[in-house]
């Protein structure tokens, strides 16, 4: 049983040497040393009778051979701890670590200020909050779940939806003043639209009024891959923006920023937590997300604007 349980150890140990593209990235996470890890691996090959990784000084990359092993470890490791649920579900205890990924501006005005709501719940939990405004690969990045705003492209995934975001089309009373307000989305054509260009769809803005569709190309001088950069060019009266309405929720309170066209539904965007098709989803990760979606659900700065 030590061998077989060794000899599953090291698979493990080599899939994510895989995943990660990275010797010391794999060390870090299973807190031993680089060397421990190539010994593991080399200990694997001798026995194997053959090289699984081709090493350089630039990247990994797998021999045949060595890619073929890796997608059957790979089903034999699913395998295993499908069976490990199967025994275990209903007992298993939430604790652990946690690696979480987000776009920026969400990760900061959404998920942090909830972390410490979760972790008083959870408090063997471990979180690791690691956010970027492109989308992250959540295998080579060792991320157990991702929130994702909009569309989802990638089919190989586990995804959940757990909420929408809202938009809503602002500009700061300075810009308006200079400008002049727009009454129907087709008058955006004539403003300084700022567009967030992460979105595919960033320089069509699409509202409906009753059964209505308005498409509206829009254009502008400005744009860029973070929302809190596009609120920040708002409210220096550069343009007009069409945004979450929980990235402006304060700024309209404080009149900082005018909501327009009031009269029209802007396109929402659904908010998935999406995690990795092949790695099962442990009881720390779905409480998160179960933990999420609520809290999403009762957001006043997530609904519509009335």
């Amino acid at each position: 049983m030590r061998c077989l349980v060794d000899k599953l150890n090291a698979m493990a140990i080599f899939v994510r040497v895989v995943e990660r593209g990275s010797f010391s990235a794999v060390a870090r996470e299973l807190q031993t040393s680089q060397p421990t890890i190539s010994k593991v691996l080399q200990a694997l090959e001798s026995e194997l009778g053959g090289k699984l990784i081709a090493r350089s000084t630039r990247k990994l990359s797998l021999t045949e051979e060595g890619q073929r092993y890796f997608d059957h470890c790979r089903q034999i490791l699913a395998a295993v701890d499908a069976a490990e649920h199967s025994f275990q579900s209903g007992r298993e205890t939430i604790a652990g670590p946690l690696r979480i990924g987000s776009s920026v501006s969400f990760g900061r005005l959404q998920i942090a200020p909830r972390l410490p709501a979760f972790l008083e719940r959870y408090p063997d939990v471990r979180v690791d909050l690691q956010l970027s405004d492109h989308n992250q690969d959540l295998v080579s990045e060792g991320l157990d779940v991702t929130f994702r705003i909009g569309a989802l492209n990638d089919s190989g995934l586990i995804a959940r939806h757990i909420g929408s975001t809202h938009r809503i089309t602002v500009a700061a009373p300075q810009y308006l003043a200079q400008h002049g307000q727009p009454q129907t989305p087709d008058d955006l054509r004539e403003h300084n639209c700022l567009q967030f260009n992460l979105l595919s769809s960033q320089n069509l803005w699409i509202y409906t009024h009753g059964a209505r569709r308005h498409e509206v190309r829009i254009k502008g001088n400005a744009q860029s891959n973070n929302s809190e950069a596009i609120r920040e060019m708002v409210l220096g009266g550069l343009g007009v923006a069409l945004s979450p309405v929980w990235l402006f929720s304060e700024d309209l309170k404080a009149g900082r920023v005018t909501a327009l066209l009031q009269d029209y539904s802007a396109q929402s965007l659904p908010i998935h937590a999406v995690s990795p098709a092949n790695r099962r989803q442990s009881a720390r990760v779905k409480a998160f997300v179960d933990f999420m979606s609520q809290a999403l659900e009762s957001a006043p700065e997530l609904q519509a604007i009335k």
